[in-house]
């Protein structure tokens, strides 16, 4: 049986353009022979040079993407590595001089990483402030400017929704943290590579990317940081990073980070499209199932993302049987998949817990064919209606 993976929200293969570029970065040519450029970034010598060019070279290619400058990117292991660098490294850095702690505003559908960074901020002594969002995930940036105080020092809202697709209005709101005179930080960990940024324009002071979420290496991410603004560093080391991120330089990760980015900046305008319409196709023929619905806004949502909630149905008993058929999507985050809460980005939407269970996150990639929908579209209502057969919520 065929297997179609249809979770490339959670995380996307390599593509062979990549890998080919990144093999002589790991010591050896795609011959077989030595290569140059596998190297320690920090060496004096030849072979820690060469490193050291690729890794500007790979800087300079994801800067021009977002209309950054060279040293305005910082090389992360992880975008939870950048996220937690921008939020407890911003706040630990910039305590109101008065005294006391500082305000950290963040929206209620963010990613863990951003949840969890703000837990430990709250620990600390720091004021967080968690803004409310539509029934369509969206936040009004009304209530970005209202929940701003003297004490605010970030605010961070999420480019594109993980799970359920919403793109925010990120210019507006950092136009509101502009005036206000506020750090604004974004997580386009989704939108990266799929939507057109530009930091400037954009009004963002710092932003979050990742590599394996657009065919290149797990193992690598950014962290775009506005000259002037000052971090404290989360990893201590060797200088590396500007001296704000301590860690031997993960260079082949880096320069198929490089690749991929500059892969997906010549192809999204196409891909988008193509996406689109299958994205819009399965959203027409699921929703002809009784008592479904579709989770995120109907237009400004990611051109790959399709999310569902099915009345009476358990979400992962769903995703077993989906699994069975060879079909492979997720419920939820990804990164929390194991977890038995309901999505906490569904409940901030309005959905009640047993609707939340019931979600189901599709959610297509470079690879994905309309055969491959076509076969979800015919599997799908059957499963639905036998999972209602013998549910606990209910028919």
């Amino acid at each position: 049986m065929k297997r179609i993976y249809l979770d490339y929200a959670a995380t996307t293969p390599v593509d062979k353009r990549v890998s080919k570029e990144m093999e002589p970065f790991f010591g050896f040519s795609a011959q077989g022979g030595p290569a140059s450029g596998w190297g320690n970034t920090m060496s004096l010598h030849s072979f820690g040079q060469e490193a050291k060019i690729a890794l500007e070279n790979s800087r300079q290619v994801l800067a021009d993407i977002i209309n950054a400058d060279l040293n305005e990117v910082i090389f992360t292991g992880s975008a939870t590595e950048s996220n937690n660098l921008a939020l407890k490294g911003v706040a630990l850095a910039n305590n109101p001089p008065a005294g006391g702690k500082g305000h950290i505003i963040i929206s209620s559908i963010e990613h863990p990483c951003i949840i969890e960074s703000a837990k430990w901020l709250k620990k600390q002594g720091f004021e967080i402030t968690k803004l409310p969002v539509d029934k369509y995930g969206m936040i009004n940036p009304e209530d970005v400017r209202k929940s701003i105080t003297n004490k605010t020092i970030l605010v961070s809202v999420i480019h594109a929704s993980n799970e359920i697709g919403t793109i925010q209005q990120i210019a507006e709101i950092g136009k509101i943290c502009k005036e206000a005179k506020v750090y604004f930080h974004t997580d386009a960990s989704q939108s990266f590579g799929k939507e057109k940024i530009d930091v400037k324009e954009m009004n963002i002071d710092l932003l979050t990317a990742s590599s394996h979420k657009i065919y290149g290496p797990k193992g690598a991410a950014l962290l775009y940081v506005r000259k002037g603004i000052i971090l404290e560093p989360v990893l201590h080391g060797g200088g590396q990073e500007n001296g704000l991120r301590g860690s031997t330089v993960n260079v082949p990760a880096i320069v198929g980070f490089a690749k991929a980015g500059e892969i997906c900046q010549k192809e999204m305008v196409k891909e988008n499209k193509r996406l689109a319409k299958l994205r819009n196709k399965l959203i027409k023929e699921v929703l002809k199932i009784k008592n479904s619905h579709l989770n995120g806004h109907q237009k400004s949502r990611l051109a790959n993302n399709a999310n569902f909630s099915f009345d009476f149905v358990e979400g992962e008993s769903l995703l077993m049987q989906l699994d069975m058929q060879g079909i492979a999507c997720s419920t939820g985050s990804a990164c929390s998949s194991f977890k038995l809460e309901p999505s906490h980005v569904l409940l901030a939407t309005g959905l009640r817990p047993e609707q939340a269970h019931g979600s189901l996150r599709v959610s297509l990639g470079r690879f994905t064919t309309e055969a491959e929908i076509n076969k979800l579209i015919k599997v799908l209502p059957k499963i639905v209606e036998k999972i209602r057969a013998i549910s606990p919520y209910g028919k």
